[in-house]
């Protein structure tokens, strides 16, 4: 059957055309004067269109529209936010330099709106906060990603409670994406071979705010249709659909950008599935300047930017060699190295035949920064990929650490936000970064908090109810059992909610261990607690479906149906709902499983107190005055004993304190106490879990240096990078014969505080000069457990003469600290190209 196909678009009278172009960016995402314009066109157009403002737009009727265009109410409102929206775009910014070079943000998903399905759960939310904090920051950035057809799955549950999916499909054309076209109106294409075929992908545009995001989408006709189902479904099909979905991203997503004209000096790898992008950006400076392997890998390296979010081994991307060898047999061509050294990239023991290849070490290994996503993953990570520095103290491996952060125009509700503008003040929306404004919080009365918080309370329980009625239909429940949904539910319980991931580690099911205690706690008439869990488990993962089904079966058999709800399908809009009109955020990971988590922060900006295992980003934020934690950072080789001591815990929390606390009510019916720790938590997690802060530390830490290098780099044609490479392949061949012979110093078995410490050593160099080398005094205490020296001290060692052959290198320290001490002496490289100094096999130790 031969189609012709076009697009049609809606015609909207000249008053209403500034709604085209707020709907079709998702600044109106986080600025609901701006959504609730499309809700005011139609309501129930809004409603079947599944809140995309570009679908409501092609849904009203004419006569609708040209209703509209003459109400001055709505042209008011509409010329008000658009007012807002321009000015939003063109106003100053926190960044405020060149804008001709950009980091290249590279996510597998990405969570921007409910109407924009693309995104699966955490990655995706923190990779849509992202974004929308680097638009009100005015970054030289721009996201890559790919369009998935069917995104991700949605959920629904059987009549027994267990998990079953759909995968409807993305209508593109009523979505706020725009296909990019070259200047004759063709859509501007990349190409990627996938084990010997060509892959073509078309790129589409999506607005957010100042910022762009631009994905990659295979399902056109020049495909098989094996290749279109490659941006078919986020995290669907196999090992070999990953891969080829990881090479379009990561190498293909490198082409897109250089078909749009854009230049990525900087590469930020947000989790390894782009890892692969570092390839062909070696592949580029090959071809480009006709350097050899190791001299393009110096010229990226300082400007890559790897971002790890999996605290287990098992969690990161590998790929059996058989499937690496049919996709990429042929790069060790293209780059000029061996099949053994291409593999060496992604594996941790460079040439043990065995050993998958990795992305996250293929990452790690091509990329200058390198961090965690929260202070105590930081330390996971450091442990977990030690073995790619192994002569290096576990403290220095070069993993750091930047801690999640949500963006609050998003996750702040309407109501609550409205609040906030009026205390805060304008400043509050133009100068997102200020984060002290947080500060107050005081300002605001209890009665106002406390009566904005019971509203979203109660839109909560509403939304519930309407979602259990929708379910209990679809299931084909009899009318009594449907009516029954009316009582779910009390807009004036202390109100938990657990919503996230349903894996086994999150442990959902941790509060109904002991059904008895919390029986009583569910059926106590004075002071009621009630519990809303929502959350999807992976396909594939039959565990996290049973913890979703013990949970119904529970509430079932207990008779307590009104009081422990599942609620279907966790996305975008009912996260809303939950962060806001909840009492308590629960969680309940394993420590240190848990890499950051960033749904209690969305929850504790809108006054929501957290009790948590201390795990991720709550080990860190939290403090008496902010909320409750579960255990004191224990970890548990029996989890069976875990489970059981934490669910006590976790049952003492609420009897002793939390349920008490929130029913402590004075004369005007107010939890004063309950009030203080939200005021509290407000501030402080507003200030710290903001991705402003996330942002600026990225951009501080990262961003900016990595921007600095290439400039630099680039300014005399990469020389610098082909000295770093000529410097450290000289450094390879003589380092066996460097050779630290002798230490002499003036300890003596006492000293003093304050004494001064002089150490000398002598070192043969063989074709080395001092001036190559760094030489350090590595000091400090000494560790009775270990014998090794812990949260050591560096001075630098100069050479002071020659003693025959070797040279003697020299540093005199003060005793600071009393206890027991030690020092040795340590080699490592010096280049003024290196970001660090710290490369594989490049340490040496006396």
């Amino acid at each position: 059957m031969n189609i012709s196909t076009y697009t049609v678009k809606p015609k909207l009278p000249t008053a209403l055309k500034p709604l085209e172009e707020i709907a079709r960016n998702l600044w109106l995402s986080w600025n609901f004067d701006a959504v609730q314009l499309f809700i005011r066109l139609d309501y129930d157009a809004w409603l079947q269109s599944s809140q995309s403002p570009v679908r409501t737009l092609g849904m009203v009727s004419q006569e609708r529209l040209a209703e509209m265009a003459k109400d001055d109410s709505y042209l008011a409102a509409l010329n008000e936010v658009y007012r807002r929206f321009l000015k939003y775009k063109n106003g100053e910014t926190w960044y405020r330099g060149s804008k001709r070079d950009v980091v290249a943000y590279f996510s597998m998903e990405y969570g921007m709106d409910v109407s924009f399905p693309i995104y699966s759960g955490g990655l995706g939310m923190l990779s849509g906060d992202h974004m929308k904090t680097s638009s009100d920051m005015g970054l030289p950035l721009v996201g890559i990603g790919l369009l998935y057809r069917q995104g991700y799955f949605r959920q629904y549950l059987n009549a027994d409670g267990f998990q079953q999916e759909t995968y409807p499909e993305n209508d593109w054309y009523n979505m706020p994406v725009e296909r990019k076209t070259n200047k004759k109106g063709e859509p501007v294409k990349i190409t990627v071979d996938l084990a010997g075929r060509q892959a073509t992908a078309q790129i589409w545009e999506v607005k957010v705010g100042r910022s762009s995001l631009y994905l990659l989408d295979t399902n056109i006709d020049e495909n098989p249709p094996d290749i279109r189902n490659v941006t078919a479904t986020l995290y669907g099909g196999d090992k070999e659909t990953r891969i080829q979905q990881e090479i379009l991203l990561g190498i293909g997503g490198i082409r897109a950008l250089r078909a749009l004209g854009i230049n990525p000096a900087a590469t930020h790898m947000n989790e390894g599935h782009s890892a692969f992008l570092g390839l062909e950006r070696i592949r580029e400076i090959i071809v480009e300047k006709k350097f050899n392997f190791e001299e393009a890998r110096e010229a990226l390296w300082p400007t890559n930017i790897f971002t790890t979010h999996t605290p287990v081994p098992a969690g990161n991307e590998r790929f059996d060699l058989p499937l690496m060898e049919k996709y990429f047999h042929t790069w060790p061509q293209i780059l000029g190295i061996s099949w053994k050294d291409f593999l060496s990239l992604g594996r941790e023991r460079p040439y043990d035949d065995n050993e998958p290849y990795c992305m996250t070490i293929l990452a790690l290994k091509l990329a200058a920064y390198a961090n965690g996503v929260s202070r105590l993953h930081g330390v996971v990570s450091r442990e977990m990929w030690k073995g790619l520095w192994p002569e290096l103290p576990l403290n220095e491996v070069p993993i750091g650490h930047v801690t999640n952060g949500v963006h609050p125009r998003t996750w702040v509700s309407n109501n609550m936000s409205d609040l906030l503008d009026r205390y805060f003040g304008p400043h509050f929306e133009d100068e997102p970064t200020d984060l002290a404004i947080w500060n107050r919080m005081d300002r605001i009365s209890d009665e106002e908090l406390w009566r904005t918080h019971e509203r979203r309370r109660e839109r909560l329980v509403a939304f519930a109810r309407d979602r259990i009625r929708q379910n209990l239909k679809r299931n084909g429940a009899v009318e009594r059992r449907i009516q029954q949904a009316e009582d779910a539910l009390s807009p004036y319980a202390l109100t938990l909610a657990f919503a996230r991931r349903f894996a086994t580690y999150k442990r959902g099911n941790l509060l109904l261990r002991d059904p008895e205690r919390l029986l009583k706690l569910l059926k106590d008439t004075e002071r009621p607690i009630q519990l809303i869990f929502a959350g999807k488990a992976h396909p594939m993962d039959m565990p996290g479906k049973d913890l979703i089904r013990s949970i119904v079966h529970f509430a079932e058999q207990h008779d307590v149906e009104s009081r422990i709800i599942f609620l279907e399908n966790y996305d975008m809009a009912m996260a809303h709902y939950l962060t806001a009109g909840a009492d308590l955020w629960l969680n309940t990971p394993r420590r240190p499983l848990e890499a950051s988590g960033t749904s209690g922060m969305k929850a504790a900006v809108n006054g929501v107190l957290n009790c948590s295992i201390l795990d991720g980003w709550w080990d860190e934020a939290y403090k008496a005055e902010v909320g409750w934690a579960i255990g004191r950072g224990e970890e548990y080789e029996d989890t069976n004993l875990q489970d059981e001591v934490e669910s006590k815990a976790l049952y003492d929390l609420l009897e002793r304190e939390i349920i008490p606390l929130f029913y402590q009510r004075g004369r005007d019916g107010l939890p004063r106490e309950w009030i203080k720790r939200m005021k509290t938590c407000m501030r402080e997690i507003g200030q710290s879990m903001s991705s402003h802060r996330m942002l600026m530390d990225y951009s501080n830490k990262f961003y900016f240096p990595a921007l600095k290098n290439y400039r630099r780099i680039v300014k005399d044609d990469y020389a610098e990078s082909k000295s770093l490479a000529a410097y450290l392949n000289k450094l390879r061949r003589a380092w066996d014969n460097i050779k630290i012979l002798r230490l002499d110093s003036n300890a003596r078995p006492v000293m003093q505080r304050g004494d001064s410490l002089t150490v000398t050593a002598a070192i043969e160099l063989g074709a080395l000069v001092p001036e190559e080398l760094t030489v350090e005094l590595y000091y400090g205490a000494v560790s009775n457990q270990s014998r090794n020296i812990e949260q050591a001290r560096r001075a630098d060692m100069k050479p002071v003469g020659r003693d025959g052959s070797s040279y003697l290198f020299q540093v005199r320290v003060e005793c600071a600290d009393t206890g027991w001490q030690g020092h040795t002496v340590r080699i490592l490289p010096k280049h003024q190209a290196l970001v660090h100094p710290y490369r594989t096999g490049l340490i040496k130790w006396a």
